[in-house]
């Protein structure tokens, strides 16, 4: 096995791309931040990486200490945790490219990072917690007072105020605005248990909206 390549400088820019530089390496870490997943599911949301690649990072990143294995699934470590900041400025920086339009498929993860990304509000009244039950996955989102307080993905214990249930395609069209969440219920691609116009008020403060 060829030697780990390094920058071989102790600036700490420079050892920070040491550590998470290789490619793949970041957009594995990306897909953790929700919190634990299989090595299936990694490949089902980064579908462009081989095996051995995902293979190679997985060890990598838990050898320096950026996560962990704890049974059959991976997760970040508190330090791993820590380049949440760091995902957050480079999504602030790249969304306002001048030159490089934004293109290709947008992951549910990403999705709702963003949407925390990007969230805004003006509205100390709005609170409410949502549920969302997509193909895979299940994304339960709290907003209190006009915040986003928090935002993971797997079930609660407790219930949430509005549940959307539907797929991974009509969820992008949702945050993307190609689609609306009273139009996706009339044509039978969404189901929602509680307040339609509630759950279309945190897609319209969606990362894609922003943008737009």
């Amino acid at each position: 096995m060829p030697e780990k390549r390094t920058y071989g400088q102790a600036c700490p820019i420079a050892h920070s791309l040491d550590l998470v530089g290789e490619r793949w390496a970041l957009l594995v870490v990306r897909e953790l931040r929700l919190g634990p997943r299989r090595y299936g599911d990694l490949q089902a949301a980064l579908p462009g990486i081989g095996p051995s690649v995902l293979s190679q990072r997985l060890r990598d990143l838990e050898a320096v200490g950026i996560l962990r294995k704890r049974g059959k699934e991976y997760g970040l470590t508190e330090w791993g945790a820590e380049l949440d900041p760091v995902f957050r400025a480079l999504a602030h920086w790249g969304v306002r490219s001048p030159v490089v339009p934004l293109e290709g498929a947008v992951g549910t993860d990403s999705m709702f990072l963003g949407l925390r990304t990007f969230f805004g509000s003006r509205d100390p009244q709005w609170t409410g917690s949502y549920e969302f039950r997509l193909d895979r996955d299940v994304y339960r989102v709290e907003v209190r007072e006009g915040e986003l307080v928090s935002l993971w993905r797997g079930r609660s214990g407790e219930p949430a105020a509005v549940v959307v249930e539907t797929d991974d395609a009509t969820m992008g069209e949702l945050f993307g605005g190609a689609l609306t969440l009273a139009g996706a219920v009339e044509s039978e691609r969404a189901a929602v248990a509680g307040d339609v116009s509630d759950a279309q008020r945190l897609l319209d403060a969606s990362p894609l909206s922003a943008v737009r």
